[in-house]
């Protein structure tokens, strides 16, 4: 018998003993309580039988300030399709439906639903370094590969690797599939994001894997950037990728049905743009990567030159702690690199 059956087994003795001796006053004597709570469970007992017995929560059914039943929809869709926490719920809620809520609500209406736990499998590791955080876009990139399998037409398995780059004061990011895993796909990857971010890249900072040996390297440094190795088996210096590649797993592959390569860089290039445009950034306070770096361009701004060079117009602009050059301000202006020519002094 539970507490809840043992109360009304109580108030039912309570009111059974009233009628009984017929003087509710000693009855309530007898027992111990309040005429007035007798006269409760008596009106209660007679308008609902034993269901009119059982304790009541003390606040309102309907409260004025409850949240909506469409917004309660809404946080249980993205906690139970996405696994998003209550903080990066109430950022999708303000971004792409206006909807303002506190995440202290948000967690209560997944506490009341049996959702405050997320699945097993997805906790965080522990963390033993210390976490740092570039400010001047293109100063820092992360690389790394993430290993992709799929189950083919035939039912076979198709394996691909994801190269990911992602800029360490930003979050922006660049994405490209490849058949292979080596070098020569690595050093592709890298021409590719050179020409795909909006910066000049200062280091490349990859893991010891085989396809950022040798060639890999000194094609990097040629190109008049520096890479560097983490240390071996510390994945966790290069974090910011590797979370990144938690969010490609959780938020795009496992919603993915593969049905071909054409279908999958289509699908992953339109991926990789919600992620720089659309999508809230935790590590901007709920910011896309791309509203991230324009405020970090507006507010280091000091001033634009517009210099002529070997008939070139083009626009230079000046950061602090770092000069950073971005490689078209706008369509008309020509490529950044002429800056190394004039003699502004610009690294």
């Amino acid at each position: 018998m539970t507490n809840e059956e043992r109360d009304i087994q109580r108030k039912l003795k309570v009111l059974q003993h009233a009628e009984k001796i017929g003087n509710a006053r000693k009855a309530c004597r007898y027992f111990g309580i309040g005429r007035s709570s007798f006269y409760r469970w008596r009106d209660a007992y007679q308008k609902h039988g034993e269901a009119g017995l059982k304790n009541a929560k003390s606040i309102p059914k309907n409260p004025a300030n409850q949240t909506p039943a469409e917004i309660v929809d809404k946080v249980l869709y993205l906690r139970r399709k996405y696994h998003l926490g209550p903080i990066r719920i109430v950022w999708y809620l303000a971004r792409y439906h206006g909807i303002k809520i506190s995440d202290a609500g948000v967690y209560r209406i997944l506490k009341r639903n049996g959702l405050n736990r997320l699945p097993r499998g997805t906790r965080m590791r522990k963390l033993h370094t210390k976490r740092y955080q570039k400010q001047v876009p293109g100063h820092h990139i992360q690389v790394d590969v993430k290993f992709l399998t799929f189950i083919g037409k035939r039912g076979e398995k198709v394996r691909r690797f994801q190269y990911t780059a992602i800029d360490d004061a930003t979050r922006v990011r660049a994405l490209k599939v490849y058949e292979k895993h080596t070098q020569a796909n690595a050093i592709n990857f890298i021409d590719h994001i050179i020409e795909k971010f909006p910066f000049r890249i200062r280091e490349v900072r990859t893991d010891n894997g085989h396809e950022f040996q040798a060639k890999f390297h000194w094609h990097v440094e040629d190109l008049g950037i520096r890479h560097a190795y983490i240390k071996r088996g510390t994945p966790q210096l290069n974090g910011k990728v590797e979370r990144s590649h938690r969010s490609d797993q959780q938020e795009f592959y496992q919603l993915l049905s593969y049905k071909g390569d054409v279908d999958l860089e289509a699908k992953l290039d339109e991926w990789e743009r919600f992620y720089n445009f659309a999508r809230p950034n935790g590590a901007h306070n709920g910011q896309t990567p791309y509203e991230a770096l324009r405020d970090k361009l507006q507010s280091v701004v000091h001033r634009i030159y517009e210099c002529r060079v070997h008939d070139v117009h083009f626009a230079v602009i000046h950061l602090e702690d770092s000069n950073v050059v971005l490689k078209c301000v706008c369509d008309h202006f020509g490529p950044c690199r002429a800056a190394e020519n004039s003699n502004m002094g610009l690294g």
